[in-house]
């Protein structure tokens, strides 16, 4: 067969087998469709499809075509990643700063302290976590963030299934989760730092805000229809240039969506675009992501790190926003609900680990056991958020 006919079997079973697999099988409410694109991805890797059907594996997945893919991965969760950026509101962020700060900071400081403190447990165990450019502080702290991370693409789409998105529950939690998202990329901007190439990160930095200027200034003054392919080229251009700098493509490609104003681009076409992007080309990536998974390093040890890093991450979650929820005195239950919602991890951990991975400070086996966690804790939310959402409560309406 043909490269371009290998391409397009590996194109049929992404596409194929997980539609399959959550229409059959209704798996919307424990496991919506994003999340069995993720599981499948790793079954379709070298550790289970490669370790059952090595010779087909090999055939379908050669070379060229993971090229192919890792091509269009890069871009989808590029642009993926960008639309996140966009959506953050920080307007209405900074005018509620007092309540939003305590909430998100909460939500942030402890599980990434129980995640820490998880890692570190980790790390005097074995030294198979630690990747070969990895420091001990870049780890531990890497795997802290991952157990803090809020997934906000993901919470938006399931929010938008329990009708709450845009209630005013719904706009609370997703000021607190786009405040931990820039936290999120500062701190990986913070492990990513190097030292050696301190000079291009430091001209990335400067030219960026001069560019930032620049590009506010042409979106207002173009029509609307126009600022989609403009902004991708800045999409385009701020990847690269992060990347150059050393930074990660990712990074550049937050930051270029997170200086636009969402208020620039129709929020319906923007929902459009986002559910388009997730439904054509992201399965491509977690067909990549599960092309990186290893079992055969840790085993059982890969499966229990990834259940005390799940503990941690909802432990810290929950117990984070019940400490906010007695400052700011909440609804009895509410913090329970917040909690739940923004302890959802699947794409944005998925898309940080990646990077980890991709700049060796963190091992495939640390990868596996963070995927595991990630699958795991986004496949809690629904069945503990519903039937709390059902019980009586004023916060459902409450702004703040």
């Amino acid at each position: 067969m043909t490269t371009t006919e290998v391409f397009l079997i590996a194109m049929l079973l992404i596409f194929s087998v997980p539609y399959l697999i959550w229409r059959l099988f209704r798996t919307d409410y424990w496991a919506p469709l994003v999340v069995v694109q993720i599981i499948v991805g790793v079954l379709l890797g070298p550790g289970v499809l490669g370790a059952l059907f090595p010779d087909y594996y090999r055939f379908v997945f050669n070379g060229e075509v993971i090229s192919a893919l890792n091509g269009i991965a890069w871009w989808a969760v590029m642009i993926f990643v960008w639309i996140a950026g966009i959506e953050l509101d920080l307007k209405q962020t900074w005018r509620r700063r007092a309540e939003t700060g305590i909430a998100a900071g909460l939500a942030l400081t402890v599980p990434l302290l129980f995640g820490a403190i998880a890692a570190t447990g980790m790390l005097a165990l074995s030294p198979v976590w630690t990747g070969a450019q990895g420091e001990t502080w870049q780890v531990v702290l890497g795997i802290g963030m991952a157990c803090a991370v809020t997934a906000l693409p993901i919470l938006i789409l399931l929010m938008e299934k329990m009708d709450i998105l845009r209630r005013p529950l719904g706009q609370r939690i997703l000021r607190y989760a786009s405040l931990d998202d820039i936290a999120v990329w500062g701190v990986l901007a913070l492990i990513l730092l190097d030292w050696e190439r301190i000079g291009r990160q430091g001209a990335f930095l400067i030219g960026f805000a001069a560019a930032t200027v620049g590009i506010r200034m042409l979106m207002r003054r173009l029509p609307p229809r126009d600022r989609w392919f403009v902004s991708l080229i800045w999409l385009a251009a701020c990847g690269f240039a992060a990347d150059w700098a050393g930074l990660h493509y990712m990074v550049g490609a937050f930051l270029s969506g997170a200086v636009l104003d969402a208020e620039w681009f129709d929020q319906e076409e923007m929902d459009r675009f986002r559910h388009t992007i997730l439904l054509a080309v992201m399965p491509v990536f977690f067909l990549s992501t599960g092309l990186k998974t290893r079992w055969d390093v840790g085993g059982l040890m890969v499966f229990g790190a990834a259940a005390a890093l799940l503990v941690a991450s909802v432990a810290g979650k929950l117990l984070g926003l019940r400490i906010a929820g007695r400052i700011l005195k909440w609804e009895k239950g509410e913090a329970s609900i917040i909690g739940w919602l923004l302890q959802t991890k699947a794409l944005i951990m998925i898309i940080f680990v990646n990077i980890l991975l991709d700049k060796q400070v963190i091992t495939n086996t640390t990868f596996t056991a963070l995927l595991l966690m990630a699958i795991g804790s986004t496949m809690l939310t629904t069945p503990m958020v519903a039937p709390r959402l059902k019980r009586p409560g004023d916060f459902l309406a409450r702004d703040s």
